[in-house]
């Protein structure tokens, strides 16, 4: 397969990338590294990016952000980051990405805990989860499989979790393996519309 990972040299990115390319045929995208340049809040460079690539049988994308900070302080401009990035930039992926799929293909957003179980200084990043879980299963129903598409939903991974721990409270860092085999299932497995969850 030819794999498109968008955020492929993230956190969580980096071991899925490595994990395909030991099968597949890898292509890294990211706003400041990888092998191609992706920007995804900015749809002329999803489509530059793309065009570059050519057709692929995967677009997973592994990117996207959103404001956290108290309910008090978030201004209506820092729940435009969450909109403009990780949920318009990965409704704008589908949109435009669609077109560079082979038959056969598919797309696999990312999305988190927060969409089910927020916690403190998370309204925004909650908000833009639960709006990219909506998305993907109300759009599964109009492409009718061509090209499938999923949301991976994960936990707090095990890589950041001594970074935001005192965030999560009594969650369990998801480790590593099974991130991995979340991207896999959605890839390479035929769901499609799922919300793929892995919390702990």
């Amino acid at each position: 397969m030819k794999i498109l990972i968008i955020g492929g040299k993230g956190t969580i990115g980096k071991p899925v990338s490595e994990y395909f390319s030991k099968t597949d045929e890898v292509i890294v995208a990211g706003r400041n590294s990888g092998d191609i340049s992706i920007d995804i809040a900015d749809p002329d460079s999803i489509k530059e990016g793309l065009n570059r690539t050519g057709k692929v049988d995967a677009i997973v994308c592994i990117a996207g952000e959103a404001k956290w900070d108290d309910f008090d302080n978030l201004s209506e401009h820092d729940y435009y980051i969450g909109i403009r990035s990780k949920l318009m930039g990965q409704v704008n992926l589908v949109r435009i990405g669609r077109h560079y799929l082979n038959e056969g293909g598919s797309l696999t957003l990312s999305t988190g805990i927060l969409a089910d179980d927020p916690v403190i200084k998370t309204t925004s990043a909650a908000m833009v989860n639960g709006g990219i879980h909506s998305f993907v299963q109300a759009v599964a129903l109009e492409l009718n499989g061509t090209p499938r598409i999923n949301a991976v939903s994960l936990g707090m991974v095990e890589d950041a979790y001594e970074k935001y721990k005192s965030y999560f409270p009594g969650h369990n860092p998801v480790p590593t393996a099974k991130v991995i085999k979340a991207y896999e299932r959605s890839v390479k497995g035929r769901g499609n519309g799922e919300i793929i969850r892995f919390y702990e």
